[in-house]
């Protein structure tokens, strides 16, 4: 009997557990905390980067940040990660946080989409030092879709000269932290919601042609392997969005073509990774500092 009971509390507890995953409108019900200045890269609506940053004289070490959506901008745009970059500020980071064309607006998808990256990455190293920004000492994070684009924005090098997503000599950042991201577009697909890749596949990559036959070479991390460069993959326990098997099966994929890459689990689910307070933000805002060189206050 004693056992049943036991058995009984445990789902209850387990249940319990499941409704306490955060939803969006747990974050976006909080004041929305607003960038220092906002940094325009060309004529486009899109072409926009908001800065953030903290108290005190620079130059700044700096996070390059992407926001998510699943690519699409009925979705979000780059206001969602408002609070984190509010968070990473009073840390003492300045936040590099661009926006792109959603696969769901004119010109995005493919090339559009990563052809806004780009152009927001590069315009970093082109105007960061004159705006206090340290771009010898820049990570790259991204949650969701934006943590595929920001390791894909690292993986640029690798990129064949003959697509129209090649760039000779791109500024990189020394490491990417991909949070809840769908690093590797072939084998996240038939895991994550359909709405969120699937269904958009054909937008993002592009059609397939006999000069590109495979549509992943230009646009998948994973495909892209090996980057060269430090790589954190940050999955959250119960995110059905991104699985923890998605992260961990590319750090695999990454440390068996010689990079150095870490897989990390975290609890919570999708929303818990940026919004700060959580224990899963804790933990990001420690590794971000970590990489950066700032002090995290704990011995890793």
């Amino acid at each position: 009997m004693a056992s049943a009971e036991r058995t009984v509390a445990d789902v209850t507890e387990e249940a319990m557990a499941e409704e306490a995953l955060m939803k969006w409108g747990d974050l976006l019900g909080r004041p929305l905390p607003q960038p220092d200045t906002t940094v325009a890269t060309g004529p486009g609506a899109t072409d926009i980067i908001d800065l953030w940053l903290p108290a005190g004289e620079g130059p700044f070490p700096t996070v390059l940040m992407i926001h998510g959506g699943c690519w699409q901008k009925e979705i979000a745009d780059r206001t969602l990660m408002n609070y984190a970059a509010n968070a990473l500020r009073d840390e003492g980071m300045a936040v590099w946080n661009i926006e792109y064309r959603g696969v769901d607006e004119d010109g995005g998808g493919y090339p559009g989409t990563f052809l806004d990256v780009v152009r927001a990455v590069d315009a970093l190293a082109e105007q960061g030092p004159a705006l206090g920004l340290d771009t010898s000492n820049v990570v790259a994070t991204g949650h969701s879709a934006g943590g595929h684009l920001a390791l894909w924005a690292a993986a640029r090098p690798n990129i064949p000269e003959r697509s129209p997503l090649y760039t000779n000599e791109p500024f990189l950042p020394k490491a990417v932290m991909n949070i809840g991201g769908l690093a590797d577009l072939e084998t996240s697909a038939p895991v994550t919601e359909a709405g969120c890749l699937a269904d958009i596949m054909d937008l993002l990559t592009g059609a397939s042609s006999d000069a590109r036959a495979d549509v992943f070479s230009d646009t998948s991390p994973a495909t892209l392997l090996p980057l060269g460069t430090r790589q954190i993959i940050v999955n959250s326990a119960r995110d059905p969005i991104a699985p923890p098997q998605l992260g961990q099966d590319y750090a695999a994929k990454a440390t068996a073509a010689g990079d150095d890459a870490e897989y990390i689990e975290v609890p919570g689910g999708h929303v818990e990774l940026v919004a700060p307070g959580t224990p899963a933000f804790d933990r990001q805002m420690q590794i971000l500092k970590g990489l950066l060189g700032l002090d995290t206050g704990s011995a890793e």
